[in-house]
């Protein structure tokens, strides 16, 4: 950390117990939390709606850290001799040190937002740009406002860009993560419902999303999927500056519900439009023929978004033939069983990625069939959401389903999946299990998929035993 005592000064001024401390020195590993903290750290206490952790002031101070900074609203003590910076917001606060770490460093900042994919794409976009050097990207949930501004701190100067992904409960959240990262790129994956239920509208979403270029460098470039009308809409509010489209040929977005869009935009055209080959697993990009990391049309148009990256920041593509990409549990990954082939998509689950995740099920040879969870976070658009789900399962010819429900969709889904050869509507991911276990033989391929409150990863053991 480059930060010294002395760059905090001018953002706060003098600190409380200033002889202390030399000003000249760095403030050391900036730490939230207690249970990780080390001595000469600088500790951050955050505040939530359970917890503050300005009660482990004490604790941080026998442990032996250098400073800290401390809200002004705080009524407690302050352990005597700690030099520290009153804060009114000691989130803003930890959001300004990273700001400030960010510019020191000025490392290119690639940032990712969207309904379905951020991760996937992510992780693409790290390993495209893997030959500039060390990427410091987002681990597992560091896209919020406490993840973010973590994973800017991680970075050092031999390191050669961050790739952030920023997800959102609500309007403004990305506003400020935009503000914290100053990104120079930004890539919106799609609009499509997820977070409905909290936002009400897809143009709501559309807003929400869009604000990742607040603070985009004038300079700067959003990557955005040609024909999502709805998010040109949106995007044409907020930025004023360079929008690169990207299509893959005969791709259509109305999965995500572009197609309810009742206005057009008819003066764009896509920058970049690729071909692909699912059956070899190929994406014809630039003149350059490259093999597909993961398979499935939505996570080619994943791929092309990364590519897209590389090719704005000026990077070769030619030699991208060669890596393998390792997807974070329950996100996209296709597991070999031995008896039967299992795409693993538990983490969570929104009716674009079932859709999505249901139509690469069916392109394998053999049976297909799928655990599906109840979708969360869908309001009063839960029942007409499922409804178009589990309609499109039926429609692409599904030998079997089990759906795991922990809300009133279920009735409308029993009705819906009496359709195909075997159903069955359950509570639990091990009556899920047995479900399917009595059905399953050799050679057959199963999808498991639902919101992460129902833990369909605990169906996996059953299918590993």
């Amino acid at each position: 950390m480059d930060i010294t005592f002395k760059d905090l000064t001018k953002l706060w001024g003098k600190p409380i117990n200033q002889e202390k401390i030399d000003l000249d020195l760095p403030i050391g590993f900036i730490s939230t939390d207690t249970r990780t903290i080390e001595k000469g750290n600088f500790f951050v206490p955050l505040v939530g709606d359970k917890f503050d952790g300005h009660d482990f002031l004490g604790m941080a101070c026998d442990i032996g850290i250098q400073a800290a900074i401390v809200a002004k609203e705080f009524n407690g003590l302050v352990p005597s001799g700690l030099p520290h910076w009153l804060v009114p917001d000691t989130l803003f606060a930890y959001h300004q040190i990273a700001l400030l770490h960010r510019r020191k460093l000025n490392l290119p900042v690639v940032a990712v937002t969207g309904s379905v994919g951020k991760t996937t794409t992510r992780e693409l976009i790290r390993l495209v740009l893997s030959s500039l050097g060390e990427i410091v990207s987002s681990r597992d949930n560091e896209n919020n406002d406490i993840g973010v501004p973590k994973t800017l701190l991680r970075g050092s100067a031999s390191d050669a860009a961050y790739v952030l992904e920023m997800g959102m409960r609500g309007l403004g959240q990305i506003e400020r993560l935009s503000k914290v990262a100053e990104p120079d790129i930004a890539i919106i994956t799609n609009i499509g419902q997820a977070h409905i239920g909290i936002l009400g509208s897809r143009a709501n979403i559309a807003k929400a999303k869009s604000e990742i270029t607040t603070n985009l460098k004038p300079d700067g470039v959003v990557i955005i999927p040609f024909g999502d009308n709805l998010l040109e809409k949106a995007l044409r509010e907020k930025w004023s500056g360079r929008i690169v489209r990207v299509a893959i040929e005969d791709y259509s977005l109305d999965w995500l519900g572009s197609g309810d869009d009742d206005f057009a935009f008819n003066d764009i055209e896509p920058d970049y439009i690729s071909q692909i080959d699912m059956q070899n697993n190929l994406i014809y990009f630039e003149k350059l023929k490259l093999k597909l990391p993961l398979e499935g049309r939505h996570n080619a148009m994943n791929f092309m978004m990364a590519l897209t990256v590389a090719t704005e920041l000026g990077l070769s593509i030619k030699n991208l033939n060669k890596f393998n990409i390792n997807m974070p549990k329950g996100r996209n990954r296709l597991v070999d069983y031995g008896k039967f082939l299992v795409l693993d998509e538990t983490y969570n689950a929104s009716p674009e990625s079932v859709i999505a995740s249901l139509e690469l099920l069916v392109s394998k040879p053999g049976r297909h069939f799928a655990v599906l969870g109840t979708m969360l976070e869908l309001g009063s658009e839960s029942i007409k959401l499922h409804k178009k789900v589990f309609q499109r399962a039926v429609e692409l010819g599904l030998t079997g389903i089990v759906f795991v429900s922990c809300g009133k969709e279920s009735n409308i889904i029993k009705k819906i999946i009496k359709e195909l050869p075997k159903h069955e509507v359950v509570r639990t991911p091990k009556d899920a299990a047995l479900a399917l276990l009595s059905w399953l033989t050799p050679g057959d391929n199963i999808l498991i998929k639902g919101s992460r409150k129902l833990e369909l990863e605990k169906v996996l053991p059953y299918l590993q035993q």
